[in-house]
């Protein structure tokens, strides 16, 4: 069953919207902890949603461009204030400059979304309250009923994809805009145990390997902000060596951290890496973003079969160090 209800109430100051679907409350609730799954349905289908950014922690952030049929983007954001699981969530909502930062000129709104289990499945109900009547009639003369309709009237189709976003997918890479990559994997580990993986180094160098037949025998890992990392791997032989350094330019445990990336010895480009774990009903959702100085850097490396060598040090990850623990 698709969208039951959207209704504005200029008395209350809201804008709320309830679906129901007949599927179980967990699936409900992964469409919207997962971007991938969440950008499918967040704008109109005239103006589909990619998301940059996604921390769904207290305090994390998420940030978004819909891309209207002539190219045009428009930004929005929103930040976490509320995270019961599989319970409810609640944001600060706004619109955004081309940079991702809050547009001044345009109103901030507090959403609300309450997931509830059916005798068929599951339901959502979604407020959003505004500050104002200046700014709900702003918002609403836009189109936000119109586009929210638009946009929700898409959520049935995302659950009914189970294939796409299973919990044994391989590790998969998706382009974002003009220089970004965003790599996804469901790990099956806490967000506890995934971060402590990442950052103990002997429980790296058990996992952090990508094809068999190598070594890790530099491993130093950075801590907190401001920190240097190095890796540094070989084949078994000695042979091949190679690794990489950068710095540690934000660091939230266990649910998100931003580091830089260069190849050591080499003139090659710096990336910026922004590692988030979402914790889902199977496990962890390990979602890395990728910004490259442009987009035949990206092509480049992907090309290089970099998932690949990402899937076999995930499955060792998995099988070696978490041992099937599941959050």
């Amino acid at each position: 069953m698709p969208i039951t209800s959207v209704a504005s109430d200029p008395d209350t100051l809201t804008l709320t919207v309830v679906g129901e679907y007949d599927v179980p409350l967990e699936r409900l609730w992964q469409a919207f902890v997962d971007p991938r799954q969440l950008e499918r349905f967040w704008g109109p289908v005239e103006w589909p949603a990619t998301f940059t950014r996604h921390d769904m922690a207290i305090g994390g952030q998420s940030r978004y461009y819909m891309t209207g049929p002539d190219g045009t983007r428009a930004h929005g954001w929103f930040r976490f204030l509320v995270i019961e699981p599989g319970r409810r969530i609640e944001v600060e909502d706004g619109f955004a400059l081309d940079d991702g930062s809050p547009n001044p000129a345009m109103p901030t709104m507090r959403m609300s979304f309450a997931f509830e289990e059916t005798p068929t499945g599951s339901r959502f109900t979604g407020v959003t309250r505004f500050e104002s009547v200046e700014a709900m009639e702003q918002v609403l003369e836009m189109g936000m009923e119109e586009g929210m309709r638009s946009a929700m009237g898409q959520l049935d189709g995302v659950l009914a994809d189970l294939a796409a976003f299973a919990a044994d997918r391989r590790t998969e890479a998706q382009l974002l805009g003009e220089t970004k990559a965003r790599v996804s994997r469901i790990i099956r580990g806490t967000p506890e145990a995934v971060w402590r993986a990442h950052h103990d180094p002997a429980l790296l160098k058990r996992w952090l390997l990508g094809p068999d037949g190598w070594t890790m025998p530099v491993c130093e890992v950075g801590e907190g902000v401001g920190e240097s990392y190095r890796y540094g791997w070989e084949a078994e032989d000695g042979s091949g060596r190679f690794g990489f350094e950068g710095e540690i330019l934000e660091s939230e445990p266990p649910s998100r951290e931003v580091t830089t990336q260069q190849m050591i010895g080499a003139d090659g480009p710096t990336t910026l890496n922004e590692l988030t774990l979402v914790p889902v009903p199977s496990g962890t959702l390990l979602t890395l973003v990728i910004t490259y100085p442009d987009a035949e850097t990206r092509e480049a490396a992907l090309a290089t079969g970099m998932t690949d060598g990402m899937e076999m040090s995930y499955a060792r990850l998995e099988q070696e160090v978490l041992e099937g623990a599941v959050a």
